[in-house]
């Protein structure tokens, strides 16, 4: 008789705070351009759903929209885009082949002036966003997740985590899907001097070729003590 596939197993250590929405993509995006489960979508231009092919073996989770991405409605097309453009490109990775999105949907910001300065979602938006991006990873299903920031590695590897300790590491998520985190692009583009800037731009780019490469062995260690 044929046999019945296990049920999807969420990677997130961070599960989200109401059940992930079923459906396409191209459906969930939909029903995420109405979300209003949190107060992000008051001030923001529109949502900034996740892009790539539909069943991507890889995908790589930002943390939240910029002001560019609030804008033209896709993930990473302002100037932290367009540093990981480059650095996918001297990595050796296609971004078209991969699944592109974010941990947040929405553009938070606050007002200096007339310019929209980025903020940081808190604890509550992030968990209220979770959602899409559970029901993202649902449908994509993915065999490699790389998390860029450390929003992002935190949703998959808990609060505990620490981006400068452990960026480059492999672990094995529930699901059986290898995951590793690296800087996110913006705080590359943030570092206080030229050093700093070339250092960390240098483990964005090496951090995405042993992402591209996979684990060494079979089997990344687990992540243990996944704090929510």
């Amino acid at each position: 008789m044929p046999q019945t596939p296990p049920a999807w197993e969420s990677p997130l250590a961070r599960p989200s705070t109401l059940p992930p929405p079923h459906g396409t993509l191209k459906e969930l995006h939909e029903l995420a351009s109405r979300c209003h489960d949190c107060p992000l979508w008051k001030h923001a231009t529109q949502t900034v759903f996740g892009i790539g092919p539909a069943h991507a073996a890889w995908m790589l989770v930002g943390e939240q929209p910029g002001v560019q991405e609030d804008a033209e409605g896709e993930p990473f097309v302002g100037p932290a885009g367009a540093l990981l453009d480059r650095a996918l490109q001297e990595s050796g990775l296609d971004r078209n082949a991969v699944y592109l999105t974010n941990a947040v949907k929405h553009f938070k910001y606050e007002l200096r002036g007339k310019h929209r300065l980025h903020k940081r979602a808190n604890a509550t938006e992030q968990a209220a966003c979770r959602e899409w991006l559970a029901a993202e990873l649902r449908e994509v299903h993915p065999q490699r997740i790389l998390a860029l920031g450390t929003m992002a590695a935190q949703a998959f590897f808990g609060t505990a985590f620490q981006l400068t300790m452990s960026h480059g590491r492999w672990f094995r998520l529930p699901g059986g899907i290898d995951a590793m985190a690296t800087w996110h692009p913006s705080s590359v583009l943030r570092s206080i001097n030229r050093d700093t800037h070339d250092h960390r731009y240098q483990q964005l780019v090496d951090d995405l070729r042993a992402f591209a490469a996979g684990p060494a062995n079979a089997h990344s260690p687990s992540v243990v003590g996944r704090g929510v």
